[in-house]
């Protein structure tokens, strides 16, 4: 199924977007039969994705959410994070991640990532440890696996709460184990332009029951327990999930390899044609991951390109109807994190990374002759920014 995505820039639509949802008969029928039933929430379906979701991962416990950043926020609250805690994480990549450390009241303390995988470094981690530290958040970023037994290591030698961030990574792997089983708890995102696609929502995974029974009881109630005076001791937020997002969550599931291996036909494409040129590298895989599955096609420029070259690409293939965009727009830049005293330079390598990655249009529906002519184009509008250096 294809999508009408209109452009900011001219109003009219992109020929080639960005995202385009891999939907199937099977999905809308999902969605159909619930429309048809009694229930739109509170109904059998979301505990189904629940045990999917955790099987799926390994864990033993899965809680759906309306969103990924609630689930991380409530994770947090349930672990007991809030005013006076730090919370050490990347500024690169998904920015609710931040947002949720700040609504819970702790401090967010950003470290540096790794120049070639966008990962949070675990050397950096360390550095920035003080007695306030209660948490590190590390990303699977663009669908890379961090660093996980160094992150580890460092999580138990300091007695920190270790969330995996797997918005952008479902069903890659670190040759540890599938991501989604290294954090404490887990968070995925089921929202556009992840492979699991359903408008919004998320899934927080754990083996901690004690903590998944916190979650739980933060997130909602059952209509069972509407007026009930002791099945809380706290207000829920309310971020259940509905039950037409877990009809197409659980359809989308059931067939995950095959969604993936849709992407990787794609990936592939995208690999032989950008390799023939010296200015733009192809995203990069790390010696310790086992299976990669990119959450977009994340390319890297030169080191004589700037942010305002990268800038002049991306509005160059908009020109020619290719939705791409800047990967990156660092969280410690922008202005609720500047007024906590961060500042432009904090973070070298987050700074030069996201100066220098372009988002490109990731989806199964793109054709061999489309990725053909965002290359094209890219390359053109490289040498016309002033490229031709290697990312080296």
């Amino acid at each position: 199924m294809t999508g009408n995505v209109v452009s900011i820039s001219n109003s009219e639509p992109y020929q080639i977007p960005l995202c385009d949802p891999d939907l199937a008969e099977e999905d809308l029928a999902a969605v159909d039969t619930v429309l048809r039933g009694q229930k739109l929430s509170d109904g059998s379906l979301v505990p189904q994705l629940e045990q999917a979701f955790a099987a799926y991962t390994g864990r033993s416990q899965a809680i759906a959410v309306s969103n990924a950043s609630l689930g991380l926020l409530l994770a947090l609250v349930a672990r007991g994070i809030g005013p006076g805690d730090e919370v050490i994480l990347a500024a690169h990549g998904f920015r609710e991640l931040g947002h949720a450390v700040h609504c819970v009241g702790a401090t967010p303390v950003f470290a540096d990532i790794d120049y070639w995988f966008g990962t949070l470094q675990p050397e950096k981690v360390e550095e920035k440890i003080t007695a306030a530290t209660r948490a590190i958040i590390a990303s699977n970023t663009a669908g890379q696996p961090a660093d996980w037994p160094a992150l580890r290591a460092v999580a138990e030698a300091h007695d920190l709460f270790l969330v995996e961030d797997s918005s952008e990574a479902i069903g890659s792997r670190h040759k540890k184990g599938i991501v989604g089983s290294f954090g404490d708890v887990a968070i995925f995102d089921l929202s556009q332009p992840g492979v699991i696609c359903c408008g919004e929502g998320g899934i927080v995974v754990t083996d901690d029951m004690d903590l998944a029974m916190s979650i739980r009881r933060q997130r909602s109630r059952s209509l069972s327990e509407r007026s009930s005076v002791s099945a809380t001791t706290a207000a829920p937020l309310g971020a259940a999930m509905g039950e037409v997002t877990a009809a197409l969550a659980i359809s989308q599931l059931s067939r995950i390899d095959y969604l993936l291996e849709r992407r990787r036909m794609i990936q592939a494409m995208y690999d032989g044609f950008i390799q023939s040129f010296e200015g733009i590298k192809p995203p990069y895989a790390a010696s310790c991951v086992e299976e990669l599955h990119w959450f977009l096609y994340v390319v890297h420029l030169g080191t004589r390109f700037s942010r305002s070259s990268r800038d002049a690409i991306v509005e160059d293939l908009h020109t020619e109807g290719i939705e791409a965009c800047a990967y990156s727009s660092p969280l410690h830049l922008q202005r609720t994190y500047r007024e906590m005293g961060w500042h432009k330079g904090d973070l070298f390598v987050t700074e030069k990374v996201a100066d220098r990655a372009i988002a490109l249009p990731f989806h199964a529906h793109l054709t061999p002759e489309q990725v053909a002519f965002i290359v094209a184009r890219l390359k053109d509008s490289s040498i016309n920014a002033g490229a031709g250096a290697a990312i080296y």
